[in-house]
């Protein structure tokens, strides 16, 4: 196998791949309407769901699209008469409530820092004043690199009888998920974080019962249809609609090698180079914006340094040119 020339990613997505995933998308070309085509897809839809839930009661549904994709899927095909809670603590909890906007979704925001804990009690008050239907989350802020307590927020969900909603997107394969014990009925990830894929493909894991729910809405979106994806792949065995082949063959090649090191193994994996990371960069005068405690270990966002001279931009082009990438953070109001 030829070696790819080596570049290492310090950003939130995508994520740097290996050589033989990146070399699984040479393939003969192939219509996504053949047989062998969907004994792919059957594998890549139990090998997800088997990271965070089991196969009887959870089911993937993927679409081609980036990770706002799978977010959109989940905002667009709630019920008519649903009153969402959406948690917003950073630029991703803020862009679900720029989704919800733009349906004309029923919502209410619970803003709050994005780099300390979230109140929870606070957040059980507002559920008991309100008369919601969903809880919105994302799990790790890729923001500042917060990690959301989801265990504690699927309590709360299931106490009131609310639907969980989680953007897993950059912990999901990277931090242990049990999706019946948070008590999550809709996760959403894609395939260029964690699972080390190609960019191109998002996904839901879905609760089957929670999922049934949606038979008889009317979805407010076309290509978005989270129920309607479901069905016809489990009818038909196509997507509704052309796949990024390519991607998909590498989201296969990523999970056989997840699956190799094992979710405890990438989690340790990860442990490890950010422990390695964080003691450097202290060392050269950055401070970390999240306290350890309630930091995820995937994504560090680091205060500036004042040290006169600094300049972001000549640090990220002198990186860049050694094959290392780095990107600016996206935290309001702080550098």
């Amino acid at each position: 196998m030829k070696e790819v020339e080596r570049k290492i990613l310090l950003n939130p997505g995508p994520a740097t791949t290996t050589d033989s995933v990146k070399w699984s998308q040479v393939i003969p070309d192939i219509c996504p309407r053949e047989h062998e085509f969907a004994g792919i897809v059957d594998d890549i839809i139990e090998g997800l769901t088997d990271i965070a839930a089991d196969n009887q009661d959870y089911v993937s549904v993927l679409f081609g699209g980036s990770g706002t994709a799978g977010v959109e899927s989940t905002l667009c095909s709630v019920p008519e008469n649903a009153k969402l809670l959406i948690i917003s603590n950073g630029a991703y909890g803020r862009r679900m409530c720029t989704i919800a906007d733009t349906y004309r979704l029923d919502y209410q925001a619970y803003s709050s820092s994005e780099y300390t804990p979230l109140d929870l009690s606070a957040i059980e008050d507002l559920v008991k004043k309100g008369s919601f239907t969903h809880l919105f989350v994302v799990h790790h802020e890729t923001t500042t690199g917060l990690l959301n307590d989801i265990e504690s927020l699927g309590r709360i969900a299931k106490a009131y009888d609310l639907r969980f909603v989680v953007d897993a997107m950059s912990s999901f394969a990277g931090i242990p998920i049990d999706m019946k014990q948070c008590h999550i009925d809709f996760l959403v990830a894609s395939s260029n974080k964690n699972i080390q894929g190609m960019a191109g493909l998002v996904f839901v894991i879905a609760s089957k019962e929670a999922l049934e729910e949606l038979a008889d809405q009317k979805a407010r979106g076309f290509y978005l249809d989270l129920y309607n994806q479901f069905v016809y792949y489990r009818d038909k065995k196509q997507f509704r609609f052309t796949p990024p082949v390519q991607t998909v063959y590498a989201l296969h090649q990523a999970l056989k090698e997840f699956q190799e090191e094992s979710l405890q193994g990438r989690y340790d994996r990860y442990c490890r180079l950010w422990k390695i990371m964080t003691e450097g960069m202290q060392k050269l005068g950055f401070k970390m914006l999240v306290e350890e405690a309630y930091q995820s270990k995937m994504i560090t966002a680091f205060m500036e340094p004042e040290t006169i001279g600094y300049s972001f931009d000549d640090l990220h082009d002198f990186l860049f040119e050694k094959g290392i990438t780095i990107y600016p953070g996206k935290a309001m109001g702080i550098n």
